[in-house]
């Protein structure tokens, strides 16, 4: 079965505290999300910012080959009719052939938030979107607070979807807006969604119980084709569903058609260049792409991996373009020694391994610290090898250190002489 991919990395992924991207990096990053092969990449929402509107002119010149730039907007305002709403000319003008509408679902916020009648609330959603088709616009119908909605009143949240469908919707997204939903609540609640409603459906889940990644999972068990997250999960709060978890799961583990094989390779690349590129730090730690996902430190670990690989690794890491590495600490065997200095181009034998592994333990309980500092390893080789000459040797140093207090502030500085 296929599935497509909505990438929101652009809009709900700058959401995230301490986000800032400019046009030219957004527009660096779509065509990096091209690459990967998604379907749809959400620029932006044209009509509440200079940037998102420069974004879309900006992206019309973009020659991509497997992504569409879809905009993102909400249904009228309440005293709006649809055709003369701003928010909705910004989406026309924008020149998108898609675009995502979000629209209320749960009566606390149409009453609390939004400010207006449930009946009216229905006439916003649908009066929208058929503005937007009939300007020969496609919508994908974003269900905010879907579940929550569902829960607290099922039958005025299904009035939305199908007010969504009665406006010319061609994909119902349901949206776990708090991202408080539990797995097996929102399997049942779309399971039931599906009897209920005609058009496929989406998925766009939020990070708060760290179960967005499992509730799209379960979510595409369910019958939903649409999958809505960002690249690393970034996004408002706690992030969004994770695109480079997501995206593998399904693929290589459930059998499902997402994106070509071939550029599943790219998804290291990808994350860590969205990464950079939003100045965040990397999350080493992250699954399938992060820089620990396929480290080795443990010895006895280490030792199994040198006779299968499958011992403790569950995919081999080239698919995600990842790489596997061994690490050397006070934990390590001769193993991680071997593995570390193959990758170094050294050979050693059996007893310049024990030499080393030693060396390396009796160093670490001084203080010393190896892991991740590949250069004194192999400084620390070449000095247990025969042959071994010393480049230059210290005869003495001087440090001398300078206290100084001017206009009430310290300062104090250090020289090495």
């Amino acid at each position: 079965m296929q599935l497509k991919v909505l990438d929101t990395t652009l809009r709900d992924g700058t959401q995230q505290k301490g986000a800032n991207v400019s046009v030219n990096d957004k527009l660096e990053i779509a065509q990096k999300l091209d690459k990967l092969g998604v379907q749809y990449i959400e620029g932006g929402w044209p009509g509440s910012n200079p940037k998102d509107v420069e974004f879309f002119q900006e992206a019309k010149k973009l020659k991509l080959k497997n992504s569409e730039i879809v905009a993102f907007c909400s249904t009228c305002y309440k005293k709006n009719k649809a055709e003369e709403d701003p928010n909705l000319l910004a989406t026309v003008e924008s020149g998108v052939k898609t675009a995502v509408v979000f629209g209320k679902t749960w009566d606390l916020h149409v009453r609390d938030v939004l400010g207006t009648s449930l009946k009216k609330n229905l006439e916003m959603i649908e009066s929208s979107i058929a503005f937007l088709t009939s300007k020969k616009i496609k919508v994908i119908f974003d269900a905010e607070h879907f579940f929550d909605g569902y829960k607290a009143n099922p039958e005025y949240a299904l009035k939305c979807l199908q007010s969504a469908e009665k406006g010319g919707a061609i994909n119902l997204s349901l949206c776990d807006t708090n991202g408080g939903t539990l797995t097996k609540d929102l399997k049942k609640i779309i399971q039931t969604v599906r009897k209920e409603t005609k058009v496929e459906l989406g998925i766009h889940a939020h990070n708060d119980c760290d179960l967005a990644v499992a509730n799209t999972l379960s979510a595409v068990e369910a019958g939903v084709s649409l999958i809505q997250g960002t690249v690393n999960g970034y996004g408002e709060r706690t992030g969004n569903t994770n695109l480079c978890s997501v995206i593998p799961n399904l693929q290589l583990k459930m059998g499902y058609r997402v994106i070509p094989a071939a550029k599943l390779k790219k998804l290291f690349y990808i994350s860590q260049f969205v990464t950079e590129t939003l100045n965040f730090k990397p999350f080493e730690r992250a699954p399938y792409v992060g820089d620990s996902a396929f480290t080795h430190k443990a010895g006895v670990h280490a030792s199994a991996m040198l006779k299968n690989s499958k011992s403790y690794e569950h995919i081999e890491p080239e698919l995600v373009g990842n790489e596997r590495h061994f690490t050397v600490s006070e934990l390590s065997g001769k193993s991680n020694v071997i593995a570390l200095s193959r990758e170094l181009g050294i050979d050693l034998s059996g007893e310049q391994i024990q030499k080393v592994l030693k060396k390396v333990k009796t160093k670490e309980k001084r203080g010393f610290h190896y892991e991740g500092a590949e250069a004194s390893f192999e400084l620390l080789i070449h000095k247990i090898l025969k042959g071994y000459k010393i480049p230059f040797e210290l005869v003495d140093y001087l440090v001398t250190s300078r206290y100084s207090e001017k206009d009430g502030e310290d300062s104090m500085d250090a020289r090495v002489t």
